[in-house]
């Protein structure tokens, strides 16, 4: 593995149930357990792995359709039910539905054309985070002193 293959991202408690993640360039994106009337709209650890399954391929459609035309309607919905059983708390039947409309003419039809092959090939080759989901890549656990 080079130094260029590591992803990382540090989390940062700002109070109860609230948390900042931050990435290696500097974003941040705040988050919750979205457990009380006090928590707003900010989004779960669960509705960001949602987002990130439905981005890391929106990403790839986007680039693969949009050099043809640009899209008219993109919008990309996931969904999974919660459930706990003898595994733990887990997502089931994840779904990722892609509504994407081109406008009229020879670069819109091409966009059109390949639209399935590029959420295919994202979905079967090119996204990270759905490939690593579907895998089912081991997560290893450590606690050290702050």
């Amino acid at each position: 593995m080079t130094d260029n293959s590591l992803r990382s991202v540090s989390i940062e408690r700002t109070r109860t149930g609230h948390f900042i993640a931050t990435n290696a360039r500097g974003g941040t994106i705040g988050f919750g357990t979205g457990s009380g009337p006090e928590d707003g709209t900010e989004f779960t650890p669960v509705e960001l792995l949602l987002a990130a399954i439905g981005g890391c391929t929106a990403a790839d459609v986007d680039v693969a359709t949009a050099r043809h035309a640009e899209p008219s309607g993109f919008t990309v919905t996931v969904t999974g039910d919660k459930i706990s059983d003898g595994l733990g708390n887990r997502l089931t039947d994840l779904a990722v539905t892609f509504t994407v409309g081109f406008p009229d003419g020879a670069g819109g039809d091409r966009a059109r054309a390949i639209l399935p092959r590029a959420v295919a090939v994202s979905h079967e080759h090119l996204c990270t985070v759905s490939r690593t989901v579907e895998t089912g890549t081991p997560v290893t656990v450590t606690v050290t002193d702050a």
